[in-house]
């Protein structure tokens, strides 16, 4: 008569088994360790790139609309932009937005600087005094541009935090000369430390009055004169965004005589936001997947080990059942086994994930982004992969008939 198997009695039994072939169960394991860490680290470089974005989107200023030369088209067939945006644009829509507080014109040139016998490729800036509060930027030493700085075109310069380091091993520099395109521009502030925005370091970057790019730097363009890189727009207030693109699209319309297309794009950081959410997204999706096709190898791994196993065994089966085992003991026990085989390996691979993942946020800008529902639902993956590919072996080795499997003794 089969006598019922306590299920802490097959436990145990199920323990000691995968305990006397030590190698062969860690060798099992070892697919499934691998899956893990690999889902662990793949999502940990997708969540930390979508988080490094939004931090630098974070940096671009409150409530700022940029608006650039140029419609979707242009950027998607990669032209040079027009030169149609101008400071005539920038001061209209200062003077005639209702729903915009500052607007900061600028003009961008890459130039090589130079200061004694040092020389540095860096982007030069032509902005006014609005830059600082519009784009949330402070000032560590010395002062920002001001009116007269403007009105006079003068030629000062305010450098970048990393820059300064670069040039002057970090010595105050206030009131050194530096070239830029052979003009000697006198500093007068330094950058407060501003970080990254997708590639350009922000900190070794320069600024000048934007009348002073236009005089000495850029000159004026023969059809449209001052032409802007672009015009950082600050809303009045978080609610007045949608509302201020809407204004400034019919605006610039209107100035530029548009009846089709647009020649200019304003975008705000929720749509770059938007596009970069997608593109993390879809990238943390596909590296998720990749992940997850190691962790069915090593399902895969313990299903082929399983029925190795069971073959090895018939004969303790054939015992089993004889001595009144039934099906279902014989069945949980290996399912059991799978199980411990799965969640072990994933418990030991979540550990690498997580070391993985801090290594790579130590050698790299990426931040450490775990959280702690991905390491939750991976060792859940995990046990039901063990589960799931442990099914057939279980099943197998519940379904011999006792008579053939002794008659191998």
């Amino acid at each position: 008569m089969a006598r019922k198997v306590s299920l802490s009695e097959i436990l145990i039994m199920s323990v000691k088994t995968l305990k006397s072939n030590k190698l062969r169960s860690s060798l099992t394991m070892l697919g499934i360790i691998i899956g893990n860490a690999s889902v662990i680290t793949l999502l940990g470089v997708g969540k930390g790139a979508q988080k490094l974005a939004t931090n630098q989107l974070s940096n671009l200023g409150a409530n700022v609309l940029f608006v650039v030369p140029g419609n979707n088209d242009t950027r998607r067939r990669g032209v040079a932009f027009p030169k149609n945006l101008t400071l005539k644009d920038a001061i209209a829509i200062k003077e005639q937005v209702p729903s915009v507080k500052e607007v900061a014109p600028q003009i961008s040139s890459n130039e090589v600087i130079q200061y004694q016998s040092k020389s540095i490729s860096s982007t030069v800036i032509g902005v006014t005094k609005e830059f600082l509060p519009v784009r949330s930027f402070d000032i560590a030493n010395g002062r920002f541009i001001s009116d007269d700085d403007i009105n006079g075109a003068k030629n000062v310069v305010i450098i970048g935090h990393e820059l300064n380091n670069d040039l002057f091993n970090n010595k105050n520099s206030l009131g050194d000369k530096i070239r830029i395109k052979d003009q000697s521009f006198v500093i007068i502030g330094i950058m407060e430390p501003k970080g990254a925005v997708f590639g350009s370091n922000q900190d070794k970057n320069l600024y000048i009055p934007l009348s002073t790019m236009v005089n000495r730097i850029s000159g004026k363009d023969p059809t449209y004169g001052i032409s802007l890189s672009f015009i950082s727009v600050q809303a009045t207030n978080s609610k007045a965004i949608n509302a201020a693109k809407f204004q400034i699209t019919n605006l610039l319309r209107q100035r530029h005589n548009i009846i089709k297309d647009d020649d200019f794009a304003v975008r705000s950081q929720k749509d770059a936001l938007t596009i970069v959410s997608t593109i993390t997204g879809g990238l943390t999706l596909m590296l998720a997947a990749i992940g997850g096709i190691s962790l069915l190898v090593g399902g895969i791994g313990i299903m082929n080990i399983m029925l190795v196993s069971v073959s090895e065994r018939t004969e303790e089966i054939g015992l089993r059942k004889a001595i009144g085992a039934r099906d279902s003991d014989i069945l949980l026990q290996f399912l059991i086994e799978s199980l411990i085989l799965a969640v072990l390996g994933g418990v030991f691979g979540t550990f690498i994930g997580l070391g993985s993942v801090n290594l790579i946020a130590l050698a790299t800008s990426l931040p450490a982004n775990i959280e702690i529902r991905v390491i939750l639902f991976t060792v859940s993956l995990s046990g039901s992969i063990g589960l799931i590919f442990g099914v057939l072996p279980a099943r197998r080795a519940a379904k011999l008939d006792p008579i053939v499997a002794l008659r191998s003794l």
